[in-house]
């Protein structure tokens, strides 16, 4: 089980430095922090890195024995929760922002003004909120007491737990995966219509082509993040009619849930920095910058004065 903290450890402090980096980059340059979708793309590399973040600290908690209490528990179940509806949900905001700006791009900069988009971000970490509240109400007021409670706070075991749970649990753990995959189902026919369109009107005429590339880029994402609960379904749905045992069970939760769910979070920020120009530009400039002052003449003098 302490292998599995591997996964989480490396995409939590891979995602930090990138995430860090393309942050400071749209908050230092007033250009790219006037522009709807890189304040899309910096909330959703936030959320992902929040929920990184926590989970990375609750895995740190269970390899070390750390006896976590059930209230804390729920609430760090409840912010992973949160944070992994708010990524959801700004995707399917950048995909109305770039479905706007292609189809429709005389109306974009009075639809999508940037103190709209950031009131449209605050609206969705309250719908966030209130999807989890409404979560967490249900499973605390359908579950009935058990002698024997895990000690660790683990997402994977909790997910096997509700499916030995009663049968509406059980339908309602199935019902919250399938809400997820129709969710991210409809953000990638969107793209896929884009695609088609944008190729209909001669955006972009090969796979090789910048916006070709950028396309396939939000595909590959938004497909790692779908691969893993369509699996996450297909795993529960097999365990409910006995299809596989309670091991195998339990080791393929643990991939999905501490390999295949945070490899994208973690791989997502270099797709989003390499990709974008000005992104790009911006990160090389203060790079040089920083190199700079590193070998301005006063920093030389004074190496070799201590030498």
């Amino acid at each position: 089980m302490k292998l599995f903290l591997i996964p989480a450890v490396t995409c939590f402090l891979a995602a930090t430095f990138a995430t860090v980096a393309v942050l400071l980059t749209i908050l230092s340059t007033l250009s790219l922090r006037r522009e709807t979708r890189f304040i899309l793309m910096g909330n959703a590399l936030l959320s992902d890195l929040m929920y990184l973040f926590i989970y990375t600290t609750a895995g740190i908690c269970n390899m070390f024995n750390m006896k976590i209490s059930r209230g804390i528990c729920g609430l760090i179940l409840f912010f992973l929760s949160v944070t992994y509806s708010g990524g959801v949900f700004t995707s399917a905001l950048m995909v109305v922002d770039t479905y706007v700006a292609i189809l429709w791009p005389l109306h974009y900069s009075s639809v999508f003004r940037p103190s709209r988009t950031k009131k449209l971000i605050l609206f969705l970490w309250l719908i966030s909120s209130f999807f989890s509240s409404v979560l967490f109400i249900v499973l605390h007021f359908t579950q009935k007491e058990r002698p024997c409670q895990p000690d660790s706070c683990s997402l994977s075991l909790i997910f096997v737990m509700t499916l030995h749970a009663e049968e509406a649990i059980r339908l309602f753990h199935i019902s919250c995966i399938s809400a997820f995959l129709l969710c991210f189902s409809s953000i990638t026919c969107c793209y896929f219509f884009l695609c088609y369109k944008t190729r209909q009107n001669g955006v972009w005429k090969s796979v090789s082509s910048r916006a070709g590339v950028t396309f396939m880029m939000h595909h590959f994402i938004l497909l790692s993040y779908f691969c893993p609960l369509l699996l996450l379904l297909a795993e529960s749905v097999l365990y409910i009619t006995k299809d596989i045992d309670f091991r195998t069970c339990m080791l393929l939760t643990m991939t999905i849930c501490d390999v295949l769910i945070l490899l994208p979070k973690g791989i997502s920020p270099y797709l989003y920095a390499f990709r974008y120009r000005e992104i790009y530009n911006s990160l090389l400039l203060f790079c040089k910058f920083k190199q700079d002052i590193l070998v301005s003449p006063g920093n030389r003098f004074t190496l070799s004065g201590d030498v």
